[in-house]
């Protein structure tokens, strides 16, 4: 992918999320993106020595996974699947370590677990 193929409003989010990341605000981020952009994305993440794993989507997506080496060692682990195939528990795991409100993933889980039972 040439710089010319890059849309800067489509990687406005992934930047500021490696920014964030970088200052500390964040200890792992889930960026889904067009396919096209993996691999300006990966050379960002190379050049910068931030850990990643990818995740294909379908229909010309992926999710990128990013952020310390000991969170994305836990998501290799953890996200063996589609984000919509996750259990109720490993969907909890995943959005604590993402940073999400821990009271709506109580309530997510909540609800989850009785739709499922």
């Amino acid at each position: 992918m040439t710089i010319s193929d890059i849309n800067p409003v489509e990687l406005k989010v992934f930047l500021n999320h490696i920014y964030e990341f970088k200052k500390g605000v964040r200890q792992m981020v889930l960026y889904t993106t067009n396919k096209k952009y993996e691999a300006f994305a990966v050379m960002r993440l190379t050049d910068q020595k931030i850990s990643y794993i990818i995740q294909p989507v379908g229909n010309g997506r992926i999710n990128l996974f990013f952020g310390r080496k000991e969170c994305i060692e836990a998501i290799r682990l953890l996200v063996k699947q589609p984000l919509n195939k996750l259990s109720p528990e490993e969907d909890f795991i995943l959005g604590a370590m993402l940073g999400y409100d821990i009271c709506a993933q109580c309530e997510w889980y909540c609800e989850r677990k009785v739709r499922c039972a």
